[in-house]
């Protein structure tokens, strides 16, 4: 079976500059599938802050015309204009922010697939690192859509950073959203959340978040997890992926 790998980056992919984790999951993915795995364009504001406004406003619920929203149908664009998409295995990977980004497309894929249009098989989500929270009405969507078999298979738990309180921040609202963020970002004014802060991105004593962003593991996390232990794609990428992690 072919396979076709989509990855919604949490940050826009340019040569240098990039975190650890961006750069070496990359480099990973592109020596395992070559031309089969390549990275969603286009969705990001030159001002990092608007991304995560972007996905704050909408990580609770599936967009209701996704279309009509530039970073979707950008990201759309290029995964259905694919010549490989229709006959493909396909998996959308996704971290931080770009979580957000692929599950809006995934629930629109799985969409024109229960109607058969674009896809000729069930696809993968991988949700890594990511605001969106597991009891919102978007992650709930997905499942429905996995229990109906028009999605194959959705990763979220086993991509999470264990202590990341950063993780599901979108929460079922845009209230909750803004509030957990506020929280995260300045934690002695709620005793919800713990330091330190989100915006501190020290490599070493920062947020957790930013602390694995920074971190060439958590690369090789994900790859073991996604090819290793869940075999996205197949045999031959799982003996791949594990001599070029160990």
């Amino acid at each position: 079976m072919e396979h076709r790998f989509f990855f919604f980056a949490g940050g826009e992919y340019r040569e240098g500059h990039n975190n650890a984790f961006t750069v070496n999951f990359f480099q990973y993915l592109n020596d395992i599938f070559g031309p089969r795995f390549s990275v969603i364009k286009g969705i990001y504001h030159p001002w990092p802050m608007m991304n995560v406004i972007w996905a704050l406003n909408r990580a609770q619920e599936p967009e209701k015309f996704p279309l009509q929203n530039r970073i979707i149908s950008s990201s759309l664009d290029q995964i259905i204009a694919d010549p490989h998409t229709a006959t493909s295995q396909v998996t959308l990977l996704s971290s931080s922010y770009g979580s957000v980004v692929a599950a809006q497309a995934a629930c629109y894929l799985a969409e024109q697939y229960q109607k058969g249009n674009q896809l000729s098989r069930p696809f993968n989500v991988a949700l890594g690192t990511s605001l969106i929270s597991n009891k919102s009405g978007l992650f709930l969507k997905l499942k429905q859509f996995e229990e109906m078999g028009f999605i194959n298979c959705i990763i979220y738990d086993e991509l999470q950073d264990a202590g990341d309180n950063s993780q599901g921040i979108g929460g079922r609202t845009r209230f909750e959203a803004y509030t957990n963020s506020l929280g995260i970002s300045f934690p002695f004014l709620t005793r919800k959340f713990n330091g330190p802060s989100f915006l501190n991105n020290n490599p070493v004593s920062g947020h957790l978040h930013r602390v694995r962003a920074q971190s060439a593991q958590k690369a090789k996390d994900f790859i073991g997890t996604l090819l290793i232990d869940y075999q996205l794609g197949g045999e031959e990428a799982k003996i791949r992926a594990k001599l070029l992690i160990s």
